[in-house]
């Protein structure tokens, strides 16, 4: 299913620039708003690395205090990266190794059950293919769906606006810039499918 563009910044629709990315539209990045959220993100996500190993019971408050949802029994190596966190809802039972990065300018859905091994790259931003609207700190997102008991290799990127069905397993080093079904093994750059689960 193509993804739909973002709608062109326009200053005079009465949006915030926080609502125009949560619409998955076009806005300036480096709004106040938007980075003290992203500053109070840094700093949640370096404390739940301090304690991570030496208070495990206060680095599970703390990464729900930083993620939207958190389910039980997950368990998230840091170091960790996000932009927000508020935009990651995580299942139960999942696991991620060290160095996840989750750029939720939009929002990602992880189910439950899921593994991720070390560096695993979750990027929604979208940014504008033409020079002199790059440089103007314009940029849009588009929603990464991550399915129950899916198995994301070692240095797997999956880009912005993907879905990966449940249960597949996505190779390590594999870039996933397309939907990926259900019950499948994945891999490569682009990754394909090369056998059902």
């Amino acid at each position: 299913m193509p993804r739909r563009e973002p709608a062109p910044l326009d200053p005079t629709d009465g949006r915030t620039m926080r609502e125009r990315m949560e619409a998955e539209d076009y806005y300036i990045a480096f709004d106040p708003d938007l980075s003290s959220a992203m500053a109070n993100a840094r700093a949640l996500a370096r404390r739940y690395g301090q304690e991570y190993d030496v208070d495990p019971e206060a680095a599970r408050e703390t990464l729900r205090e930083l993620m939207g949802s958190v389910g039980e029994h997950v368990d998230l190596r840091p170091p960790i990266y996000v932009d927000y966190g508020t935009y990651i809802t995580i299942g139960d039972g999942t696991f991620a190794n060290y160095g996840l990065v989750a750029l939720d300018v939009a929002r990602i859905t992880i189910g439950n059950a899921v593994q991720m091994g070390p560096n695993v790259q979750l990027l929604t931003p979208v940014h504008p293919v033409e020079p002199v609207a790059r440089r103007s700190g314009v940029e849009a997102a588009q929603s990464i769906t991550i399915g129950d008991n899916v198995w994301l290799g070692g240095g797997v990127i999956v880009c912005p606006g993907v879905t990966i069905g449940e249960n597949s397993v996505i190779g390590a080093g594999s870039v996933v810039t397309k939907d990926i079904p259900a019950n499948v093994v994945a891999v490569g750059n682009p990754a394909r499918v090369v056998r059902e689960v």
